[in-house]
Formats: C-alpha cells, structure tokens, sequence
C-alpha cells in the first residue's frame, strides 16, 4: 500500500504459493507422479493403457513413454519428467527408477521439513549421499564383461516388457547388432536402424547385416532382385533442373520445339549414362527420379529408389561403404558401395527393400515382427532399453547385479557414512539412503510379496555378498549375479545423480508464481496434472 493506493506488481487473478505452501504442493505433485509408474517396476510390473485426445491407444510399462503421452500440467510434475527423459537420452533404461527414487527423495525430504531442517541444509545432505553412492557403486560394480554378460544385460532389460516368448533370441540379436556398430569411438547406436512390421510371430524377428529401406523400386520394368550389388548414392534430383530464377523461352516453330524436347531427353539420357557408366547396378536417391530416368535406369537394369530419408542414405553409406554423391560427374567406380543381394519383398501387404550380406557393415537393420501394432510397437519400446543398456556397458565394460542388489548395498553403507557426518545433514544422508530402498521394496509389492519381510531378508543376505537381490518369480533372496539378473552400471549411476539433483531443485524452491494463461490451479494443486488424461484409479 502507498497512501492508501494497492500496488499491482503480477497480473489480476495471477496464483502464488509461497514457503511451506510452495514445497508441500512440489513435493506433493513429485509424489503423485512416482506413484503413477511406481507399479510398472520389474519382471512383473503391470502395464498402463494411455488414451489421447483422438483415442490413439498406447499399452506400455515404458516408464518415459508413459510420462510423455501423459498431458502434464504441474511444474514440479514436469521436472521429474524430464528426469526420465534424461535418463532414457543417455542410458536407455532405468527411467521408471529414476522417477520413484526422486519421488521418494520429495517423500523422505517432505519429514525431514517438517522437523523444522531447513531446505538448504536437507539439498547439502543429499549432495553429499548422492556422491557418496556414486563411489558405492565402484566399490560393488563386476568389471569382467564379455558376451555372455552382454546376452544377461539385454534379457535383463527385456524381462517383464512383453518379450518374454522371445527374449534369449532377441538378445542375442541385440548383442550382435551393437558389437557390429562399435569401434574405437565406442557405440552409435543411431547405426542400428530398427524397422517393425506387424502380422509375425515375434520369433520371426532378425538381423541384417545391412539396411532395409522402406520403399519400392521406382519402375515394375526393373529388376527385383540384384546380387552383386554395385549401389550408387545420390543427394541430388535425376531430372531437369529448373533455372534458379524466373526465364521465359520463346519458340516459333515446331522443330524448336522438338529440339528442346530432345535437348531434355538427353540431358535426363546424360545422367543415367553416368550412372551407369560407373558401373552401379542399384541406385538410391534422396530427391525425385523423373519418368524418363526412370525409363532409361529400367533398360538398363537398374534398381532404383527415391525419395529415401537421409538418415537411410547415412546408413546405407556406412553398411555398403557408398560416398554420398551430389554431382553426378564426380561419380565414379570408387564411390560405389558393395552388398551381395539387393531385393524388393512384399511384406505384410508392403514392398521394401533389403540391402543385405554388407561385408563388415557398420550399420545394421533389427527387423521386428509382432502379431499386432500394439505388440510390435511395445516389443520395440523394450529393445530400444536393451540396445541402449548393452552399449552403455561396451562402453564402460562395468555392470552391477539387478533385483534391488545395489540399492540395498549403497542404503547400508550410507548409513555407516551417516555416522561419520556431524550436523544436521546426518539426518538428510539417512533419509537418502532409505529412499534408495523404495527400488527393492517396490520390486516386491509388484510381484505380490510381503515388502517389509522382503527388505529385512535382502539386509541380511547383504552381510554376505553385494550380489544378494530379490528374486521376484521365486520370492526369495538370491545371488543375482548367479542368476543373471545383471545391469549396466551407468544405468544406476544415472539415475541415482538425475533424481537426487531433481529432488534438490525441487525442495529449493519456495515461491511458485503461476500466470494466469495457465490452468487455473497450476502450481497449486496436483490434481491438474493429467490434463487430457482419463484419471488414473
């Protein structure tokens, strides 16, 4: 007030929430959200069905893809998604992990403030346990890595995520497609095209050592197949270019007229001849292929393709070792690529085309095969995680056993490294480490077990062995390292890291200003989050 005079500073009808106000409704939307995935955790996590707007349909127990087609409104709410995308851009797995240990974090915290440790101080200790569990998971991490690990890594990955008829198999494939793509640099995995059709077995699924390319040939007159394939790759159109700026041509008579015709025909004549003349037997092109070239490519006996994405030309170059070509007159026998069968199949009613036996491909095609869209679409979902999991650990050549083993480990030794912290922040270390025990005790609850005796038995065990995790199929505690159940390290250690520093930001914020061309209880209440979303009961 100045004399009497209101002083505007935010809009009319702008929502604010300040102090204690503002965290609880953070800390509350953090919770909400971790409790929405919490149930699709582990080998017998159940599935969520997500219905948009146009009543597209997803059945999954991805933990991102869940909290991407989810219409979230809250702020908090969306910083643990984001969490989740992190962790799915650098590992590929783990997100659903991610998302329930920062929840839990908010939920611990949430105790712990109200026990009048101020936010700062409760952000300090998570700081320095987060650090701490870094250094944990060295101290427990199984460095002897070889194939077999990589095959338990990826069927780890795949357990409860509607591979099961076909995991050993599928894994295998993966294994075999990452170590294709690796070299000295470590893995792309942007070099493993993954292409999916529907009206298969999932048995049915395989890997080429190559590409396929989702088009058709561009002419019925070329051939279907051709081995021995000598493949040129253009970036540039086989047909007329048209002038750069406006350009008007006058004839007068017919023979003019002919001549220009002709004059078309044989510059279109000219760069098939070139191609051909290289030797080329296959052609993909980037751009258009007009119908003359394609006429002239036919009587040849060209197999050719246009308008292919210029990521498959990219691939394509690296599985058949092919230099990408934009003017023809640089094309020569050098730049063409190798395969020994190029071929059109029909497949599910649709033509593609295979590029395969690319002798030392580094770029490979995994072609999946389901009985529905829905099916193929969830078992790509688990293969992209397994993929990303198994170059995550060619990379780091570290892995850690599963079934909650390493929460476990890292919750007991926190707790020792407690003791050793003076202050307030003691209280916060502790807290860290029994949030780290929601992954086991989650693990549990989702399989139909008794979580308290679960914990209690896996703390136990832990005196022995760092292996000691919960089988979820048996009920019982076992050395996971025996029983295959292994992951990547950096999976945990990312997880670990993005949910602690998600959970500290969180809890540092104590004013939440919300604009009025928000929804009108955004900030303030988390049951705006789901937006367009059916509620969840």
């Amino acid at each position: 007030m100045a004399q009497g005079q209101p002083i505007f500073i935010l809009p009319e009808g702008t929502n604010r929430s300040v102090g204690r106000d503002a965290q609880r409704n953070n800390i509350l939307a953090g919770k909400v959200l971790a409790e929405t995935v919490r149930t699709t955790l582990g080998p017998k996590g159940m599935d969520k069905m997500l219905v948009d707007g146009l009543g597209d349909i997803v059945v999954t127990n991805d933990g991102v893809t869940i909290l991407k087609e989810m219409d979230i409104e809250h702020p908090a709410a969306k910083m643990l998604v984001e969490v989740a995308k992190t962790q799915e851009d650098e590992v590929g797995d783990g997100t659903t992990t991610a998302v329930i240990i920062a929840g839990e974090l908010l939920k611990k915290s949430e105790t712990l403030l109200d026990s009048d440790i101020h936010p700062t101080i409760i952000a300090m200790g998570y700081r320095k346990a987060a650090e701490k569990a870094q250094e944990i998971l060295d101290e427990i991490a199984i460095e002897d890595v070889d194939s077999e690990v990589l095959l338990k890594v990826a069927m780890t990955a795949m357990t409860g995520k509607g591979t099961e008829a076909a995991r050993e198999p599928l894994a295998k494939l993966i294994v075999d497609a990452v170590e294709a793509v690796a070299d000295d640099d470590g893995v792309d995995i942007d070099n493993i095209k993954i292409e999916k059709k529907d009206g298969a077995v999932v048995e049915e699924s395989n890997l080429v050592e190559g590409v396929i390319v989702d088009k058709e040939r561009v002419h019925p007159g070329m051939p279907s197949e051709i081995k021995d394939a000598k493949i040129a790759l253009i970036n540039t159109p086989l047909e007329v270019k048209e002038t750069e700026m406006d350009a008007e041509i006058t004839i007068t008579d017919p023979a003019q007229m002919q001549a220009f015709i002709e004059q078309e025909e044989k510059m279109v004549k000219d760069m098939v001849d070139k191609i051909v003349g290289a030797g080329a037997n296959v052609l993909f092109a980037q751009k258009g292929i007009d119908d003359l070239a394609q006429h002239y490519l036919s009587k040849a006996g060209v197999l050719a393709v246009r308008r292919v994405k210029k990521s498959d030309i990219q691939k394509l170059s690296r599985a058949t070792g092919a230099n990408v070509i934009t003017n023809l007159d640089d094309l020569t026998e050098e730049d063409l690529g190798i395969a020994g069968v190029v071929e059109e199949r029909k497949i599910s009613g649709e033509d593609m085309i295979f590029v395969e036996e690319c002798s030392g491909a580094k770029s490979v095609t995994l072609f999946v095969r389901g009985s529905t869209k829905h099916i193929v679409d969830e078992i790509v979902r688990a293969i992209e995680d397994a993929i990303g999991v198994v170059a995550a650990t060619v990379e780091d050549d570290k892995v850690v056993a599963g079934g909650g083993a390493p929460e476990i480990a890292m919750a007991k030794k926190l707790k020792d490294y407690a003791e050793s912290i003076s202050g307030r922040e003691q209280l916060a270390v502790n807290a860290f480490a029994e949030a780290l025990e929601i992954v086991p005790k989650t693990l549990a609850e989702n399989a139909g077990l008794d979580s308290i005796d679960s914990l209690v038995d896996l703390r136990a065990a832990q005196e022995d062995s760092f292996y000691m995790g919960l089988d979820v199929f048996s009920g019982e505690v076992a050395d996971m390292k025996e029983a295959g159940v292994i992951e990547p390290k950096r999976v945990k250690k990312q997880a670990i890291q993005s949910a602690s520093e998600a959970a500290e930001m969180i809890l540092r914020i104590d004013d939440v200003i919300a604009s009025t061309k928000g929804p009108e209880d955004m900030g303030m209440d988390p049951a705006a989050m789901g937006g367009g979303m059916p509620p969840m009961m």
